[in-house]
């Protein structure tokens, strides 16, 4: 498929894991294009890219961005620039709460198993207390994270992100996203942090660009 020319495109990705509703997909879809995301990669396990739920819900945004589907974990490093950084949404806090009672508890890895849904797969033979869960730093998602080429890993609902995304977090210096709710509220939807995320990496470019003495866009280009 020809796109076209991406004028507005920044250094910023997103990585679908396992997302399964076509309206949250094309929710997602839609906010990475109006975000410019430079590419949109969807691992093996998400809703059909092109079912028509999430067409409808995309409104236009598979004309706008680059989207890969269908992807295989271990070939997802070969669709990211070099030196990209993967950072993975944690849109609950409930992780960031687990690692920090670890911390002062004297552990520094392992985490109780209700802080991170993975695959019904994934779930089997866990020993609790373990190395089994990449120690991955979290930062409030308002905080810089993208002085390098970034993406965004977003999970889905049900059974949220993989233990393959956290690996490729981990083996790229990449970090857990915050995005704190208050007491009370499980989480958020995933099309909603998704935007939180992405529209946060686009403002966190274009500041840096204010005092450089650049136009804004013209910046925003050369850094893609």
């Amino acid at each position: 498929m020809t796109y076209p020319e991406l004028h507005h495109s920044v250094p910023l990705l997103l990585i679908c894991d396992n997302l399964r509703d076509p309206g949250n997909l094309g929710t997602i879809l839609r906010s990475a294009a109006g975000a410019g995301c430079s590419k949109v990669l969807l691992t093996k396990g998400c809703v059909d890219v092109w079912e028509p739920k999430v067409l409808r819900a995309g409104m236009g945004a598979h004309f706008q961005v680059p989207i890969i589907n269908n992807l295989e974990w271990e070939t997802v490093p070969n669709y990211l620039p070099p030196d990209t950084r993967v950072y993975v949404a944690d849109n609950c806090g409930l992780y960031a709460q687990a690692q920090v009672a670890n911390k002062a508890g004297g552990h520094t890895k392992g985490a109780d198993r209700r802080f991170l849904k993975f695959h019904k797969n994934e779930e089997k033979d866990v020993d609790i207390g373990t190395d089994w869960l990449p120690e991955l730093e979290v930062q409030n998602y308002d905080l810089d994270w993208t002085e390098a080429p970034a993406a965004v890993v977003i999970g889905g609902e049900t059974q949220g992100v993989s233990l393959e995304s956290l690996q490729l977090a981990e083996s790229t210096g990449g970090k857990r996203l915050l995005i704190p709710v208050v007491p009370g509220v499980d989480s958020l939807n995933s099309a909603m942090a998704a935007s939180i995320l992405l529209f946060e990496g686009r403002r966190q470019l274009r500041v840096r660009l204010e005092g450089t003495g650049v136009s804004t866009e013209r910046g925003l280009e050369a850094l893609r």
